[in-house]
């Protein structure tokens, strides 16, 4: 385990305080949803205290190596912090000293000035003390630092003296310090200067106008576990492998995330065939090409900008295809019509989402908007949410009713809410992510006259609609419901519904198309929402071809329709379905975790058992239970899973999210190495 050595010369027993007079009063570590873990050196306060360091930090929750130089001079003012992996190394010594260096070369120190009375802080400066062990030890302290910023080495037999010389890691004259570990198990760290007296100003440097203290704060608010921390941990072991180093698995799974074609899903044919004419016409004189796709691709390129997709669209989108979308969602919806003019294609439907999220945020204090979303929940909506600083008001989804929507909870929380702000929307993700049920029509309705009631502008992610499995279930647009309950909620309730073609059969993630439905909305309040996406310009354009192509499909008399309908389209959906019964099946079998059935989406979300002593070692590392389960998964086993903690659960419980995409071949042995891993890291706590 690499180890960085921090040091600070006080005699005062101020190890992370919070107190800027050193007292006894602990800032950090402090865990988030997603593990974060933040320490905090407060002006003229130790970082860390001596004269026995502490225990390190160690995510794995296994002891560090002994480092018996150090332990045994027990060296004044200094503090041992335990990095888990050795790309952590230069940047801490970055962010301390302002020079990186390869995490290698031994530790040996010169100085660097911080601040305005000539502290020092050591700088990496290359060899001098005896090679590392395998664990990559990084010492930043005191030795061979003097404030004439000569040079100098540690002896080979001493790295550490017994008398501190004056190195200082606190800047002078009332600035702080922050050093932010993002999370404390990755290669991330940024050392947050604040106040007048910065590295750069003692170097002559001009400051930063943009800094982590001067940025918009409500970004730094924002998080989004589906990518976050442990994501970016699974790329790290990615590159480790590509570079040849051992691990106990030779590729990393990840399972964290909803993109089907990532997981090895054979694009559709026909939505590439006419992307690729519309991108080159030339082939359309090619007989390689079926005429239906010829046929599409020409009409699409009508309907285009100088006939040609690198032209701008109006900011909407392409007319023609927001006509296909309208004549979709009447089909769809057994007739009931659909204005193209209350339809606006979008970049993906989370970017829909955001726009509409972003009409709705007003007010501050107690009169700021709150939004109704379930926990859990799907993180694009928390962290947009944060990003606006509106306020998250949480519904939960009842577990042991296989994930159903109760409005009794509904009111709950929207009683609570009415406290402390002004909660003006519900959202409802049907079918539900990350949670894979399918709502019931009584239960539309309820949540529909529940809305209505209570003067809450509804949205409805539909994104999964394609995708259920369940005979039992059956997917309900809101708008069919909405309409068919008739008056006053027919007319009067106002609903904005998201589709997308990154899911369903075609998994078409990565060219970002997708559209909003709104219905009943003022106006004014939509000429508002034409002059945001205008904002944005347009759509990409290749997602709104693909996305016509998922709304209007080969019809049975076009020659493209056998491949695309059988042995494309059904054969997708089938297999989904078989998987889902299979992720529910396998992990029901394993003792301590338990599976709801995956009704519809892409995604399990299995509770499982965690150890008391497994709860009390995440807790001391500073992380969520779960998140330190799924670490060490991935650590180990190579699988790469989203800890429940990222999308919300009930106090106490413990989750993760994974994808049932991976192919059937792999899928089986993934979830029986994941259920023997949590098998055997149940003994190791327990």
């Amino acid at each position: 385990m690499p180890e960085a050595w921090l040091s600070y010369p006080g005699d005062r027993p101020a190890l992370l305080a919070g107190s800027k007079d050193g007292g006894s009063e602990r800032a950090g570590p402090r865990p988030s949803p997603t593990g974060v873990t933040m320490l905090r050196s407060w002006a003229l306060v130790p970082l860390a205290w001596g004269p026995s360091p502490p225990s390190s930090v160690d995510p794995s929750g296994r002891s560090p190596p002994p480092c018996p130089q150090a332990w045994s001079h027990r060296a004044a003012g200094t503090f041992c912090l335990s990095l888990p992996h050795v790309g952590l190394l230069s940047p801490v010594l970055g962010t301390l000293g302002g020079h990186r260096a390869s995490p290698q070369a031994p530790p040996a120190f010169s100085p660097t000035l911080c601040g305005s009375q000539g502290r020092s802080v050591p700088r990496w400066a290359g060899p001098g003390s005896p090679a590392p062990s395998a664990s990559s030890v990084l010492s930043v302290g005191p030795a061979g630092c003097s404030q004439e910023g000569a040079p100098s080495q540690a002896p080979p037999s001493q790295p550490w003296p017994i008398e501190p010389g004056p190195a200082d890691l606190t800047p002078a004259s009332g600035s702080c310090c922050l050093l932010s570990l993002l999370p404390a198990h990755l290669s991330r760290v940024m050392a947050l200067r604040a106040g007048e007296h910065s590295q750069e100003a003692a170097n002559g440097l001009k400051e930063k106008v943009l800094t982590l203290d001067s940025m918009n704060p409500y970004v730094r608010r924002v998080e989004y576990a589906v990518r976050g921390p442990i994501v970016q941990r699974a790329l790290e072991l990615e590159q480790e492998l590509r570079q040849g180093v051992k691990k106990p698995f030779t590729e990393v799974i990840r399972a964290n995330i909803g993109d089907a074609q990532a997981m090895g899903q054979i694009p559709i044919t026909f939505p590439r065939q006419v992307l690729a004419l519309c991108v080159h016409p030339d082939l359309l004189n090619s007989p390689d090409f079926p005429d239906d796709a010829k046929r599409r691709a020409e009409r699409i390129l009508q309907a285009c900008g100088g006939h040609s997709l690198g032209a701008y669209s109006i900011s909407a989108g392409v007319q023609m295809i927001r006509e296909d979308v309208a004549r979709y969602i009447e089909r769809r919806d057994g007739g009931i019509p659909a204005d193209p003019n209350n339809i606006f294609l979008s970049t993906g439907a989370s970017d829909a989402i955001v726009t509409v999220l972003k009409l709705l945020v007003t007010g501050e204090g107690r009169t700021r908007t709150g939004v109704l979303i379930p926990i859990p929940q799907y993180p694009l909506y928390s962290a947009a949410l944060a990003e606006f600083n509106a306020v998250q008001v949480d519904y939960y989804l009842d577990e042991e009713r296989a994930w159903a929507l109760d409005v009794a909870e509904l009111r709950r929380a929207l009683r609570q809410a009415r406290d402390h702000c002004r909660p003006r929307a519900l959202c409802v993700i049907n079918p539900g992510n990350p949670t894979g049920q399918v709502q019931t029509r009584e239960c539309i309705e309820d949540v529909i006259r529940f809305a209505y009631e209570e003067k809450l502008f509804l949205l409805a992610d539909e994104v999964y609609q394609d995708n259920v499995y369940a005979e039992s279930s059956q997917f309900h647009s809101f708008k069919k419901v909405l309409t068919e309950m008739g008056p006053p909620y027919a007319a009067q309730q106002e609903l904005a519904s998201f589709h997308s073609i990154s899911k369903g059969y075609m998994g078409e993630c990565g060219f970002r198309g997708g559209y909003v439905e709104v219905v009943n909305m003022d106006a004014a309040v939509k000429q508002q929402m034409q002059k945001l996406r205008s904002v944005r310009l347009c759509p990409p354009t290749p997602g709104q071809v693909l996305l016509d192509v998922a709304v209007s499909p080969p019809a049975p008399s076009d020659p493209s329709f056998p491949r695309f309908q059988a042995q494309e389209r059904r054969a997708v959906l089938a297999e989904l379905a078989a998987k889902a019964k299979l992720t529910e099946q396998v992990f029901n079998e394993a003792p301590g975790i338990r599976c709801n059935p995956v009704q519809g989406a892409m995604y399990s979300f299995p509770r499982v058992q965690l150890p008391p002593r497994a709860v009390q070692r995440a807790q001391e590392l500073g992380l969520a239970p779960d998140m330190f389960f799924c670490l060490r998964l991935l650590e180990e086993t190579g699988i790469c899973v989203v800890p429940g903690s990222g999308f919300g659960q009930r106090e106490g419980t413990y989750h993760f999210r994974m994808t049932i995409l991976p192919p059937m071949e792999k899928l089986r042995p993934l979830l029986e190495k994941l259920s023997q891993f949590h098998a055997k890291f149940t003994r190791e706590y327990s």
